[in-house]
């Protein structure tokens, strides 16, 4: 004699097995959003010319290893050491969790290593001693928060060990042109904006508002790519015109 589920205990085998597929798919994501890489927003201008309020980044999380703040959502855990850990090499562009409050993602590009001897003079950096390379580059815009715009001096700046990328300068003697040499300690890092005069970094401690010496623990993973863009400023345009804020040059483009 054959044997039927009566209808709602198969309505709610079928609900239960639906369940089970969902929550396995949260557990990919989640797994892939913790160990491989996560995708951020870039609300500021701090890192103007190299990225753009708007801008959608891609941070793979492998390449420095995983502490607490690998974890996708930020859980009120003690810091920890990284497993796997690395030390990111000069020129990384990177996204932490802010020391003044581990809920907050920054990114930053990483300017000194542990031990190294970090000055500015004259809004030039100089590591252990030598001054880095710096050429113009022309005319930008930078913009601000609200959409406005305002002209910026764009350099090349050359970092030992090869790296070039563009920073912008909107003033001649800015008020972090000139710091104090400092030791980087082991187990932090020496990190700033592009947009060098538009930026709290390393160069502002975390009590006014900067980052300080950055903790290596506060790393989440390292900008590889923009994967999307759109500039808010056609937020006070009418509606009809929202596609054309789609930075469509900037989709899928790599950061260096």
């Amino acid at each position: 004699m054959n044997l039927q589920a009566h209808p709602m205990m198969a309505t709610a085998r079928r609900w239960s097995s639906q369940l089970v597929q969902l929550t396995a798919v949260v557990a990919v994501v989640l797994v892939a959003k913790g160990a491989i890489a996560e995708p951020f927003y870039v609300p500021s201008a701090s890192m103007e010319p190299t990225l753009l309020i708007g801008d959608a980044l891609l941070a793979s999380k492998f390449p420095y290893g995983y502490s607490s703040a690998s974890l996708p959502i930020h859980v009120a855990v003690p810091q920890t050491g990284r497993l796997f850990g690395a030390t990111p090499q000069r020129g990384d562009v990177v996204v932490f969790r802010w020391p003044g409050d581990r809920s907050q993602v920054w990114v930053k590009r990483v300017i000194g290593l542990p031990g190294d001897r970090i000055e500015l003079r004259g809004g030039q950096v100089w590591i252990n001693g030598v001054a880095t390379a710096i050429k113009p580059d022309g005319i930008g815009e930078a913009e601000d928060d609200s959409g406005g715009t305002e002209p910026a001096r764009r350099y090349v700046e050359t970092l030992p060990g090869g790296v070039s990328h563009p920073v912008f300068k909107l003033f001649d003697n800015g008020r972090l042109d000139n710091t104090p040499e400092i030791t980087v300690p082991a187990g932090r890092l020496f990190v700033m904006g592009d947009n060098r005069d538009n930026s709290a970094d390393s160069r502002v401690p975390v009590g006014q508002g900067g980052v300080g010496l950055l903790p290596i623990d506060n790393l989440v993973g390292r900008v590889d790519s923009v994967v999307g863009s759109w500039d808010p400023g056609v937020r006070s345009q009418p509606i009809t015109t929202w596609l054309s804020g789609f930075r469509v040059a900037r989709f899928f483009t790599g950061v260096h």
